[in-house]
């Protein structure tokens, strides 16, 4: 067998491809991350060609050896990945080939459609445990930041306008939230990925007695009582990547989260609002102007947020109009994926760091949270339980909001008298609504910023996430 030229050619070709379409065609450039998981499949792949009788014990252990002798090497950083063998399957296959004769029986009932197939879903399982384990530090750090410092608070704000007082633990925890319903649509997407393709060979599957379901147990393709998982149709399991585009949709939501934290962050980080100090390592400063130190971790973080849906948008479009079955547009699928998860795992890295290096300003904040106006629901809410109906109590509430504005004050500095004026119901103690932490004591709701629900939720999450 001449091992210079990719099997993919042999036979049917007279010769090799033009250089400018090798060039063209190739992937190995990027696709050479897959390694890992193209030789655990073929080592994998050999044991069952053995297993039916297709591989002697010789040829099975000449191969595993071969292979983990090339991982050692590529580990090692010392494999000559070759281009004009386009692309990592045929790189490991050919320099198999040159160790071990056995080598060129690897192939046997198995096409590069279903090997990539299978690659990818292993690699992809990989990088979405290691993802989990991130988005759970990620919350850990969001949770870490709300525990040291759980009684500060400041605005709440609906269309950027100051709303309402919260906790800022609070104001995390929403995100810690979002963050455990991305961790569970990628759990999601790992069970139905967890699919094993092997088998299915080009599109139609083999003439050959493969054992499908002992290869889907050996690489992990099982249920939760380890029953095998193998793909039902041929043409389906070497098609469809589905799977790939799950993944990066669930990748771009999580990115607008990430994106929308940052943009608090950067919003808290202004001097408008002093609400948040960031360590000086996670920051950066001005080429020209000395004193800036400017938020460029979070900023960068809401930017390559871009980058995460453009992907998702580039596979879907990849996919729309592709004819059954493989067809070589598939190739293109490799560079948005791993894009989107180098990028998503980054990010969701460099973000609890920064936050593990981040302190809120109680003063600054404090010093908002004490806006009177704020609390101007909590007047309403005292009239409410006096048996005043909520719509007029929101008038009466209203109405005192304009004599304060027209007396130029703000609103704790209205009377009693002058609350009394605008509505019978409004007593005496009227002005002890405007005690903040009175009225963060008495949002006692599940789910409310109350200083117990705040509290209790801090220990909650802590005791989820001490556990890996």
């Amino acid at each position: 067998m001449n091992t210079t030229n990719p099997p993919a050619r042999s036979g049917r070709f007279a010769g090799a491809p033009n250089t400018d379409a090798g060039q063209f065609t190739e992937s190995v450039s990027f696709d050479w991350r897959l390694w890992r998981q193209d030789i655990a499949g073929s080592i994998a792949h050999a044991r069952m060609l053995h297993r039916i009788g297709l591989l002697d014990r010789a040829e099975r252990d000449a191969i595993a050896a071969g292979l983990e002798a090339i991982a050692g090497e590529i580990q090692a950083g010392r494999f000559p990945w070759r281009a004009d063998l386009e692309d990592v399957h045929m790189n490991i296959e050919a320099a198999l080939t040159a160790r071990t004769p056995a080598g060129a029986k690897l192939h046997t009932g198995r096409s590069r459609n279903d090997q990539v197939a299978l690659d990818m879903r292993m690699w992809l399982r990989d990088e979405l445990a290691a993802l989990d384990g991130e988005l759970r530090l990620l919350q850990r750090a969001m949770v870490g930041l709300g525990q040291r410092q759980p009684s500060v608070a400041a605005p709440g704000y609906t269309h950027l306008q100051r709303a309402q007082p919260v906790y800022l633990a609070h104001h995390l925890l929403a995100y810690v939230e979002m963050v455990a319903r991305d961790r569970q649509r990628f759990a999601q997407c790992r069970e139905r990925l967890n699919v094993c393709p092997l088998g299915a060979g080009a599109l139609a599957g083999s003439s050959l007695p493969l054992d499908r379901e002992w290869i889907a147990r050996e690489l992990g393709f099982v249920d939760s009582r380890g029953k095998p998982r193998t793909a039902q149709n041929s043409m389906d399991a070497v098609s469809d990547r589905d799977f790939a585009l799950e993944f990066c949709a669930g990748a771009a939501i999580l990115a607008v989260h990430l994106s929308r934290l940052a943009e608090d962050i950067v919003i808290w980080s202004s001097a408008e609002f002093g609400y948040i100090r960031i360590d000086d390592a996670y920051t950066t400063g001005s080429s020209l102007m000395p004193q800036k130190k400017n938020p460029d971790i979070a900023e960068l973080a809401r930017g390559k947020s871009g980058r995460v849906i453009g992907n998702l948008m580039s596979l879907l479009v990849l996919l729309k109009g592709l004819p059954m079955t493989y067809n070589r547009d598939l190739q293109e699928d490799k560079k948005p994926l791993f894009d989107t998860a180098d990028t998503v795992r980054a990010t969701v890295r460099i973000l609890a760091a920064m936050l593990d290096h981040s302190r809120f300003d109680a003063v600054r904040c404090d010093a908002a949270a004490k806006d009177p106006a704020l609390l101007a629901t909590d007047l309403a809410d005292d009239l409410v339980r006096q048996g005043v109906p909520f719509r007029e109590a929101h008038h009466a509430v209203g109405a005192a909001v304009a004599r304060a504005e027209q007396q130029g004050v703000s609103l704790d500095r209205l009377t009693a008298a002058d609350f009394a004026r605008i509505h019978p119901r409004f007593g005496p103690d009227v002005l002890a609504t405007f005690d903040l932490a009175r009225a963060m004591r008495q949002r006692q709701s599940t789910g409310s910023t109350g200083t117990a629900q705040v509290r209790r939720q801090l220990r909650l999450w802590s005791r989820r996430l001490a556990k890996p």
